[in-house]
């Protein structure tokens, strides 16, 4: 992507089935699992450099002795500083000779992460502020060993200020507005209230109250509470979480917006935001690792009983198709072959554009991660050449006219011809406040090969994805430019972005949208100005409405023009200014056709398309229309 965005979040779960001490014998390592949950962790850095943290609980600890410990940091490489300190820490207890690494039982005793269960987050913040205080996991605290709840997630809620006023209604005081602390208070009211109840139930029972608690904490269902929990929330999340008696849970939203998996045999149940890094980590097969399914809750009790059981009723499946595109690791085996259809998936477009002459173009990619798909795009176009090519062959000897000649021009023209054009030299640097000065520094961010492109040359960039345009604008069309190519085409592998995000991306101002600045250009220059005006006046009730009954009225915005009118205005504003070339510059998208063909298991496609999955993003989109009306920067939600 070469506009730069926040998103996603990413999470991490280590449960050990085995005592410590198992895994020192087998393994040589008493940390097992803390070593485990750091390389998941940076096995997903992908998903959030913003913040980390780690929460660890300890299994059966007498009581008096802390079991429960968490560690969180928001400085630059966060999940570095955290495993050093750590570790840092359990270096001076060795030498100090409170533990002993080759006998399990010190180090459990004596050292807060020598664990069985472990939790961590890595943080891309997109609400609530990026302090440490909005880092996760977040801990809500008890005596009681059941009340105690330590969740983490990648999610956003479009109804956060819905569900604070449920709390106040219930009578808490919320000093939060984050959806992270709402979701903690709201699980952990529920919780309070399952644990009173089975209480009550063992103590009428004649139990003592230490008995009551034992019993209660092998009786309760996280999936229980996490049903009555949930009922109202809206939007796209993955939480994981761990309670106080010894049960860890993982749940995903009922459309399966955000992804998640988990890998369980008999010595580790282990939890991600991704399959790959699961199956790196664990040295696992693609089929080894399942999905948490939509609307479901996976539940390890602390006596080692798995299952897996709905919370809520699935909707009709949503799985973003931008975790396929950008977000996740492109080595998951099936990620990998979407992308590289996605750019294959290109090619007719593209071919159209040049007027089928590879003679006379070259194909690159910018930035780094739209790579897979230029190997599918690469791929696509060489064996198109090889049909075409065949048939040519076949046809010459049925006619008797095979020749060196005929098969020297057939084998050597008209080969598609790639070259790296693009290096991502440096990241940006914020200390310069001038705008000026600051766009001037960022059209330096890439570098060129230079005398790789001819000036009779098509020059054909493959991008992942383009949001506002911002980067092509200062940056990209400006460093290609200088290779002097009689045309440049930066092709996405992504339709137009037209809509707002409200489940986990942070890209909910409309009017930052090249594709939303385009529509708003087409109908200013065709006078068609009352319409934008009508649309306004329709979200303005729309918003009003309940929930469920709210319909995307930002649609009207683009239906008036053609996807091929879009793109070609985004192509006109996106033009840099430039003053020693003059060639024509072209950006195309993927059609949502295509898309949908070349991931066919991922139809979360509203950031495109307008259709939203939950009630919520319909009432988002009609407030950022709002919000761009009346001039209001920020989230819409």
């Amino acid at each position: 992507m070469s506009d730069p965005i926040k998103h996603e979040c990413g999470v991490a779960v280590i449960r050990l089935l085995k005592p410590l001490q198992y895994y020192q014998e087998k393994y040589g390592n008493c940390l097992y699992g803390f070593h485990r949950l750091f390389l998941l962790m940076e096995k997903q850095h992908n998903r959030g450099q913003d913040g980390a943290g780690v929460a660890a609980m300890k299994l059966g600890m007498p009581a008096g002795e802390p079991y429960i410990f968490r560690t969180r940091n928001i400085k630059t490489n966060p999940l570095d500083r955290i495993f050093r300190r750590v570790l840092k820490d359990f270096g001076k207890l060795e030498k100090s000779g409170a533990v002993h690494p080759e006998f399990a039982s010190t180090v459990k005793q004596n050292f807060d992460y020598g664990a069985e269960v472990f939790l961590g987050h890595l943080r891309y913040g997109t609400f609530g502020g990026y302090g440490l205080g909005s880092c996760h996991p977040y801990f809500r605290k008890s005596n009681w060993p059941a009340k105690n709840l330590v969740i983490a997630g990648n999610f956003n809620l479009t109804n956060t200020p819905e569900l604070n006023d449920r709390l106040i209604d219930m009578g808490q005081h919320p000093i939060y507005d984050s959806d992270t602390q709402t979701l903690l208070e709201k699980v952990g009211h529920h919780l309070d209230i399952e644990h009173e109840r089975l209480y009550e139930e063992f103590s009428r029972a004649g139990k003592s109250g230490a008995e009551a608690v034992e019993a209660l904490g092998r009786e309760l269902d996280p999936a229980q509470v996490i049903s009555e929990a949930s009922r109202e929330w809206d939007g796209g999340y993955t939480i994981v979480g761990m309670i106080g008696n010894g049960d860890t849970f993982a749940l995903r939203d009922p459309a399966g917006i955000r992804p998640c998996h988990y890998y369980l045999d008999d010595e580790v149940l282990a939890v991600a935001s991704e399959r790959a890094p699961l199956m790196t980590v664990f040295s696992a097969r693609a089929d080894q690792v399942r999905s948490v399914q939509p609307g479901h809750v996976v539940v390890l009790k602390r006596d080692g009983t798995f299952y897996e059981k709905p919370f809520a009723q699935n909707a009709q499946p949503a799985f973003c198709t931008f975790e396929r595109i950008y977000f996740s690791r492109g080595n998951d085996p099936d990620i990998y072959r979407e992308r590289k259809a996605l750019g294959g998936a290109l090619v007719e477009q593209i071919l159209r554009e040049i007027d089928n002459d590879l003679d006379r173009a070259v194909f690159g990619y910018i930035p780094n991660t739209a790579e897979v798909a230029y190997y599918g795009m690469m791929e696509e176009l060489r064996s198109r050449r090889r049909r075409e090519v065949k048939a040519d062959i076949l046809k010459a000897a049925r006619e008797g006219t095979i020749t060196g000649e005929l098969l020297d021009g057939l084998i050597l023209s008209n080969w598609p011809r790639s070259e790296k054009i693009a290096h991502k030299d440096i990241k940006l640097r914020t200390f310069i406040s001038q705008e000026k000065s600051r766009r001037d520094l960022a059209s330096h961010v890439y570098d060129i090969s230079y005398g790789v492109v001819g000036p009779e040359d098509a020059l054909v960039c493959i991008d992942d994805s383009i949001v506002r345009g911002t980067t092509l604008r200062y940056s990209i069309l400006k460093i290609l430019s200088r290779l002097n190519p009689r045309k440049i085409i930066i092709a996405s592998t992504a339709p137009q972005i037209r809509y707002p995000d409200c489940y986990g991306i942070d890209m909910s101002e409309l009017g930052k949208f090249i594709a939303f600045e385009a529509a708003i250009a087409l109908i200013k220059e065709r006078g068609m100005g009352e319409l934008v005006n009508e649309v306004y006046r329709e979200c303005l009730a729309e918003v009003e409405k309940p929930m469920r009954k709210i319909t995307n009225r930002v649609k009207r915005i683009y239906d008036p023009f053609s996807a091929d009118e879009i793109s070609a205005k985004i192509s006109q504003l996106v033009r840099p200014q430039l003053d020693d070339w003059h060639g024509e510059i072209q950006v195309m998208f993927q059609t949502i056709e295509n898309l949908h063909r070349s991931l066919p298991d991922h139809h979360g496609d509203w950031y495109f398309t307008g259709d939203f999955p939950t009630a919520g993003g319909f009432k988002v989109v009609n407030k950022a229309f709002i919000n761009y009306y009346e001039k209001q920067e920020g989230r819409s939600y």
